[in-house]
């Protein structure tokens, strides 16, 4: 994969003529395009692999999914973050906390001006989660999914997921809703291992 390959089904709407450009969006904010950083073909959801449909086919946050998968807490690891007026985003991996393996890659874009203070505060202090924090700090949310990914890592991810013969990982595009508004953009990726 060398580009962004687009998914069409029979009878279904083209949806990555909606989700296509979220991934720009967020990748454009590190990458030049989305190439940079990986090989993206939209996927079905029903043509995840199995345990891929586990940790990305649900309206939950990853933190909360991939703790239960790895059997323990995972960290945040942000490796780079600008804030503006208006918006705050992050690069960021999640490692596990018993072996520090990094198990999600993520970029993520906030609204900050819809959030209260006292979280925005907390997420900007890059050290706890996304998800915990929106959870700790009793967020209504509400996770909708955009699209799914089959992932080709160039260099970059590779790297970080000490891949040594890089295959296919998975991603999801989402939108969190925050008390019925769109507040925060993802892209994240996970590896099963």
């Amino acid at each position: 994969m060398t580009h962004i390959q687009k998914r069409e089904g029979k009878g279904r709407v083209n949806a990555s003529l909606r989700s296509t450009p979220e991934l720009e969006a967020l990748t454009k904010i590190y990458y030049a395009s989305p190439n940079e950083l990986a090989g993206f073909r939209e996927m079905q959801e029903n043509d995840l692999p199995s345990i891929y449909h586990t940790l990305l086919a649900h309206h939950q946050h990853m933190t909360v999914t991939l703790e239960a998968h790895n059997g323990c807490p995972v960290e945040v690891d942000v490796l780079r973050s600008e804030t503006t007026e208006t918006h705050y985003h992050r690069k960021v991996l999640l490692r596990r906390l018993s072996d520090q393996e990094v198990v999600l890659f993520g970029i993520v874009r906030i609204n900050r001006t819809l959030l209260p203070a006292e979280v925005r505060d907390e997420i900007e202090s890059e050290s706890i989660p996304l998800g915990t924090t929106l959870i700790n700090r009793n967020i209504y949310r509400n996770v909708r999914l955009l699209s799914f990914w089959e992932v080709e890592p160039g260099d970059e991810l590779s790297g970080y997921f000490e891949l040594d013969s890089p295959g296919p990982l998975y991603a999801r595009s989402a939108l969190i809703y925050c008390d019925d508004v769109p507040v925060i953009e993802l892209l994240e990726i996970v590896t099963a291992d």
